[in-house]
């Protein structure tokens, strides 16, 4: 898996979003995009005015960017819903919300999805009493995550489980936090993704 190394805070303001990218950071006064809310760079606070296509990328990015993805990645989820029957826009985000890092992170299991990927990767969680350490499973409905035994005295699983309160679990997941459980109550729904994403920018991106 390919790694970020720049500055996440100026990806939340490059995409004019708060994509919640250093977990417990971004609810506090010490959130770079809430203190300045304009893309970085010199021009940053200038107007431009964006082209059909610059939108289309800019939608791209900040989905992308939203999940963690790098570009080959992304565009495989896209490819894939491509070929699915139904609205191709929102099989795409529906598909992405059941990615295990997301589910961990949405969940309160971990503070931030890139934390979610290294626990996951670490085998810290079951799935239906299984090990999965792929970041990038796809949950279905009824599945159960479980914290592994040895691994609920973790400082960031407990941390993030402390700090849940700040933020809102999707009504498609179920929270036991004293179990260390997570259940998929059912598939999301397009309706279930609050996050403003007009996915049909994307699709016409990609169908260029």
């Amino acid at each position: 898996m390919g790694v970020f190394h720049g500055s996440a805070c100026s990806n939340c303001r490059r995409e004019n979003l708060k994509l919640f990218l250093k977990g417990d950071r971004c609810y506090t006064e010490k959130c770079a995009f809430e203190r300045r809310a304009y893309p970085p760079g010199q021009h940053g606070q200038g107007r431009t005015k964006f082209s059909e296509f610059a939108l289309q990328l800019r939608e791209k990015q900040k989905v992308r960017r939203l999940y963690g993805l790098l570009e080959r990645q992304f565009s495989g989820y896209v490819k894939a819903a491509l070929k699915e029957t139904g609205i191709t826009g929102e099989k795409l985000l529906t598909s992405l919300e059941r990615r295990f890092d997301d589910v961990v992170y949405k969940s309160g299991l971990a503070a931030s999805r890139n934390q979610a990927r290294q626990l996951i990767t670490h085998g810290h969680f079951l799935v239906n009493g299984k090990k999965v350490s792929i970041p990038s499973y796809l949950l279905k409905e009824r599945d159960v995550i479980d914290v592994h035994e040895k691994s609920r005295q973790l400082v960031p699983i407990l941390s993030a489980l402390e700090g849940v309160k700040r933020r809102e679990i999707p009504r498609w997941l179920e929270l036991d936090a004293p179990q260390f459980k997570v259940t998929v109550k059912y598939s999301p729904k397009r309706s279930d993704i609050t996050v403003p994403i007009q996915e049909n920018l994307i699709v016409e991106y990609y169908s260029r």
